[in-house]
């Protein structure tokens, strides 16, 4: 299988160990910086121009799309989708998931458990949007906020409201949530692969950081998740058609809820806080799709 990795740096933790699992399964990984590709569209005939030459013979590739380059970082994959080749993250799921109010709004219509959540255009309406969400604290959180950047804990409702209307002011698009205090500022990453949970680990901000991210200096180990845990981590990665997510949830009071589902979760926390081969499954899965593919060919030959 000749599969081609997009990412913008071949050094990365992911990256290095993607190309390690697909060498040592027998097949021929590339990575390809897809802000260096050029598409080319004509009459049945849609291709991809990299370093000079046209990329053709691949049979798979896996996105690591970043947040900051979503919208070209898709209409590359959208073109390998559109020479049939198949993707382990389609565009449309990773445009879906990129959306913080869309991927809410699926994930609420879904039935997956959350944090009580607004959304306005109005800084008139801030009051009683923080009186929705269940008064302060509020977690405020920028649309396209990533690694825990972009959100703010507002501790009282003056604050919230300042900080609200400094973000309106600014034009920046925003969503409220309620703060779930007996988090304690750990959350858990649920690592799913083709609809199975194939890793886990409880993230711990570090003292006096209510964010738990790795990036911001939080600390991961392994954890093993209730039925409810994996129950609402695969509804959500399904609801947002990913077959390959990172979910991040809470343990509250009410049963876990899913903060946000990330479509190019990073490996180098979750395979060293578990100790699996994550990326291995990763290959694994975009095998499965390959031959799905072939499958499907024979059949209608």
């Amino acid at each position: 299988m000749k599969v081609a990795i997009l990412s913008r740096e071949p050094k990365l933790y992911s990256t290095r160990r993607l190309v390690e699992a697909a060498e040592q399964r027998g097949h021929e990984p590339v990575v390809i910086d897809h802000l260096h590709c050029n598409l080319v569209l004509e009459k049945g005939q849609p291709g991809i121009i990299y370093q000079g030459s046209r990329l053709e013979g691949f049979d798979a590739i896996i996105p690591r799309i970043g947040a900051s380059v979503t919208f070209y970082g898709c209409a590359v994959v959208r073109q390998f989708e559109m020479m049939k080749v198949r993707t382990a993250i389609d565009s449309q799921s990773i445009v879906r998931s990129r959306d913080k109010l869309r991927s809410m709004q699926i994930l609420s219509r879904a039935g997956v458990g959350m944090p009580k959540t607004a959304f306005t255009n109005y800084s008139d309406d801030v009051p009683a949007m923080i009186e929705q969400v269940g008064g302060a604290p509020v977690i405020i959180k920028l649309l396209e906020g990533t690694q825990g950047l972009g959100v703010v804990l507002a501790e009282s409702a003056k604050a919230a409201q300042s900080v609200i209307e400094a973000f309106h002011n600014l034009k920046a698009r925003i969503i409220v949530q309620e703060f779930i205090a007996e988090s304690k500022g750990a959350d858990l990453r649920a690592f799913v692969v083709d609809g199975e949970v194939v890793g886990a680990m409880k993230r711990q901000g570090k003292e006096g950081e209510f964010r738990s991210n790795l990036h911001r200096g939080g600390s991961g180990k392994l954890v093993k998740l209730s039925r409810a845990e994996k129950a609402a981590a695969l509804l959500a990665a399904k609801s947002l058609g990913l077959g390959i997510a990172g979910v991040d949830m809470l343990q509250s009071t009410r049963g876990p809820l899913v903060l946000e589902v990330n479509s190019s979760p990073g490996l180098e926390g979750i395979e060293r806080a578990t100790g699996l081969d994550i990326a291995g499954k990763v290959i694994e899965y975009t095998e499965q799709l390959t031959l799905k593919k072939k499958s499907t060919a024979a059949k209608k030959a």
